[in-house]
């Protein structure tokens, strides 16, 4: 069974930065493309950044220049590093892990992200 556990969400003003963790038990990891997705009240989840398994990189136009994303194969983690948060920001972020050959995917069970004053 496998499992994504994301950390690290919480509440910030704008212009400051969180960095939300998501570990992967249950797979070979490294196999898998991890991303980060979040949906905001009212609002379809969205796409905010996916690394591959060879370590390539895409962002949602919003977020790039702002967000970076990483991954360490050796702990099983994948992280996205927020900087200079915006309200438009909030949202619940998830992680996802996603093999297309084996037609595999995973979600974690999210994390509350709330940027405000």
């Amino acid at each position: 069974q496998v499992q994504l556990v994301d950390t690290g969400g919480g509440l910030v003003q704008p212009g400051g930065s969180l960095r939300l963790s998501c570990a992967a038990s249950g797979t070979i990891f490294s196999r898998y493309a991890m991303g980060w997705y979040r949906q905001a009240p009212g609002k379809q989840r969205e796409l905010v950044a996916v690394i591959s398994s060879s370590g390539l990189t895409t962002y949602a136009d919003s977020v790039k220049g702002r967000f970076t994303i990483s991954r360490d194969n050796a702990k099983n983690t994948v992280y996205l590093q927020m900087n200079s948060l915006k309200p438009e920001d909030t949202a619940v972020y998830y992680c996802n892990a996603k093999n297309i050959g084996w037609g595999l995917e995973y979600w974690g069970q999210g994390t509350q992200v709330t940027v405000s004053s």
